[in-house]
């Protein structure tokens, strides 16, 4: 596949399902995983604009941060912080409508205003790394979203497996 992306107009949960194939593409035959986290980042970014689209790892008991796009970020987050650490900590997505009401949260960029942070699990149920995606918008995020990335998550561990 081309490394182009075809944006789609339409509805977010149509614009995920144009995004859905065009990754599955980026993703095949390619076995780096850094390369594959870095294209899926910025493939989120590109069809969506959200302000900062990334990968935080599971390194050294704590979150590290992996490939992104957007500002520059918090390195290193604890399991118990903010919430890429609620995300880790449950194991459960969440999406935060407005990051100053959720406790903890810790402000890498003031411009963030709602999140949304998915978990990455291996095939024994461990959180191995986490998609953390903010937005300027404040209630950015909806069920249509968390479909939408936990569909995308899907092809990481379908990679790797």
């Amino acid at each position: 596949m081309a490394e182009d992306l075809i944006i789609p107009k339409g509805s977010r949960a149509e614009q995920y399902a144009a995004l859905y194939p065009q990754i599955q593409g980026l993703l095949a035959g390619e076995n780096d995983q850094t390369a594959n986290l870095a294209n899926i980042a910025a493939a989120i970014k590109e069809v969506f604009g959200f302000f900062w689209v990334g990968f935080y790892l599971v390194k050294e008991n704590q979150l590290v941060l992996g490939p992104f796009q957007g500002p520059v970020a918090c390195t290193r987050i604890p399991f118990h912080k903010g919430v890429c650490g609620h995300a880790y900590t449950t194991a459960e997505s969440i999406i935060v409508p407005d990051v100053a009401l959720f406790p903890g949260h810790i402000a890498c960029a003031s411009a963030s205003k709602s999140e949304i942070v998915l978990p990455v699990k291996n095939q024994v149920g461990d959180v191995t790394m986490v998609l953390d995606v903010d937005s300027d918008v404040l209630n950015d995020f909806s069920a249509v979203d968390q479909m939408g990335l936990e569909k995308i998550l899907g092809l990481i561990n379908e990679a790797w497996q």
